[in-house]
């Protein structure tokens, strides 16, 4: 029988399907006690707008196993991190022409607020240049910043270092 934690794993991302829960860093914990589950999840970010589905695809495919209580609760404590994205996880990103996130920058303490761009040191996942150019800090979800190649003119995302 297919345990719970694997069939958990296998749930993909609805924002990024080319990702797993698991490769994103969101699934944290998945305990089984005879046919009832409990997963813990941690959103990329407190209002991310696909929780909601990613609970629903979970449960769904529990209870296709043969699970019949399942229950999917949300830990904010500690944040998500860009950082917990698996290497798996970012070459996916990069095969589908997304650049993936560097290391999330540490801060004790008190954050500073920058009203300024943000400045990363971004590769295009076309070509490999680093000549890239931030055409927008929204891209399309809230995790991502819309970059342009001006090596190869090829617009991508990438996923924000959080």
């Amino acid at each position: 029988m297919t345990t719970a934690l694997e069939v958990a794993r296998r749930v993909v991302d609805p924002e990024l399907p080319m990702l797993t829960l698991d490769d994103l860093g969101v699934l944290r914990e998945v305990v089984e006690d005879g046919a009832a589950v409990r997963v813990t999840i941690t959103p990329t970010y407190t209002g991310c707008p696909a929780l909601a589905m990613m609970r629903d695809d979970l449960v769904h495919a529990l209870h296709d196993h043969g699970y019949a209580e399942v229950r999917v609760a949300v830990a904010l404590d500690p944040p998500w991190s860009s950082d917990w994205i698996t290497e798996r996880g970012r070459r996916a990103l990069a095969d589908h022409g997304i650049s993936p996130p560097g290391p999330a920058r540490r801060v004790d303490g008190p954050v500073v607020l920058d009203l300024a761009p943000t400045r990363r040191a971004v590769r295009c996942p076309r070509c490999g240049s680093s000549a890239t150019e931030l055409t927008s800090e929204f891209g399309s979800t809230a995790c991502k910043a819309l970059y342009r190649c001006t090596a190869c003119l090829e617009p991508f995302d990438h996923v924000k270092e959080i």
